[in-house]
């Protein structure tokens, strides 16, 4: 227990908390939300529009190079729509990651699509090239409309890698493996506002990008997200059916297809414009979170506990930091002191092939999805204040 203890010293020291408890993941509000949102609030333009909507889609755009943002009420409805946009339809199936966040799933499913999960690399967590390349080789089939799977016999129409805890995967080479496969690619860059892979930013790779703004992320509107383009109609689109599809009109109701009342509120919206002014500061504190952490793990060699560093050709934003220890039996020992000390650690996420509701989907061999499944602990990593 000694050296787990070593580590909650060091980081109730990095974030200077003797005593108190200390989250994963705690929102900082230290700018112009209470300005904003008074603002917003005297305008009574609290739901689905208003300048700071506006405002904010603007400012997600510019700060990502995307032609156009548009805002959405959640992460979790932005891939639901992203996956309508790009043309998946029921009984598609879409290939993504099994060691992701629910939504990913949730997303396809909603689509009345099929999700294949296939393995992740273990320096960036995301999903391994080689592992999509090897299913497509082997497992899939060309036709005059698009890929298919030979054993289900479905349409594989998209792929959805996610930037684990905002470490880009290697997203270059697997737009090049879906443009080759005729695959529309949808990047679940949730996690990953601020970081950039070659210098690109993430969620830029794809025909459409997704981020979130949940009130555990680098910034957050509450609850909020967003759809990242480069292609301005595609956006139009996206605005439109967010708005249930209505065809705008001084009084009439008109609506020309099934839509979503998918809209990120206004109120939500001041909040964002607040936090996305201070997100330079947010990413630079971050960054110094993390190479406290990797200095403290570097020169701890006999804890035998690895710490997660961006992986080559990216910058990313450290959202939550990482790190792996020997096995499934010590990361279970080290969840349980760490936590009963008052510092927040949590496992990753359970495979999305092990929950009951996606069981029967198919898989290939998940070798390092498995490993950082049974090793991984996220540690605090809040902006210091």
């Amino acid at each position: 227990m000694d050296k787990y203890q070593s580590i909650i010293d060091f980081i109730r020291e990095l974030y200077n908390s003797p005593k108190e408890f200390i989250p994963l993941h705690a929102p900082v509000f230290s700018g112009n939300e209470k300005k904003y949102l008074n603002e917003c609030i005297d305008t009574t333009f609290v739901s689905s529009v208003g300048r700071f909507v506006d405002q904010f889609e603007i400012q997600i755009a510019k700060y990502t190079e995307s032609i156009k943002a548009v805002s959405i009420v959640n992460g979790t409805n932005a891939l639901h729509l992203a996956l309508k946009l790009v043309g998946v339809n029921a009984h598609d199936e879409v290939i993504t990651q099994a060691l992701t966040f629910i939504a990913t799933a949730n997303a396809i499913s909603y689509c009345d699509a099929k999700p294949v999960f296939l393995d992740v690399d273990i320096e960036t967590m995301g999903l391994s090239p080689k592992a999509l390349i090897h299913f497509l080789e082997t497992e899939t089939e060309q036709k005059p409309d698009g890929c298919y799977n030979k054993t289900t016999k479905r349409r594989i129409s998209a792929c959805v890698p996610m930037h684990t805890f905002g470490h880009p995967c290697r997203i270059d080479e697997i737009a090049l493996i879906c443009e080759k496969y005729y695959i529309e690619l949808v990047e679940d860059a949730a996690e990953s506002l601020g970081s950039y892979y070659k210098g690109q930013h993430t969620g830029t790779f794809g025909k459409i990008g997704v981020l979130s703004f949940n009130g555990n992320k680098v910034i957050t509107t509450g609850g909020g997200g967003m759809l990242l383009f480069n292609d301005e109609k595609l956006a139009q689109k996206a605005k439109h059916l967010t708005t249930q599809a209505k065809v705008p009109h001084p009084w009439k109701f008109v609506h020309d297809e099934i839509g979503y009342n998918y809209r990120m509120p206004n109120i939500n919206a001041a909040l964002g414009l607040a936090q996305i002014e201070q997100l330079p500061s947010f990413l630079k504190s971050k960054r110094g979170i993390a190479e406290a952490y990797r200095n403290f793990f570097t020169k701890n060699p006999d804890l035998h506990i690895s710490y997660i560093t961006e992986p080559l050709g990216s910058q990313a934003n450290y959202w939550l930091n990482c790190i792996l220890l020997n096995n499934k039996e010590e990361r279970d020992v080290f969840l349980k002191y760490s936590n009963e000390d008052g510092v927040m650690t949590r496992p990753v996420w359970q495979l999305m092939n092990e929950l009951e509701m996606f069981k029967d989907c198919e898989t290939d061999e998940l070798t390092n999805a498995k490993i950082l499944s049974e090793r991984l602990v996220n540690i605090p990593s809040s902006v210091l204040r």
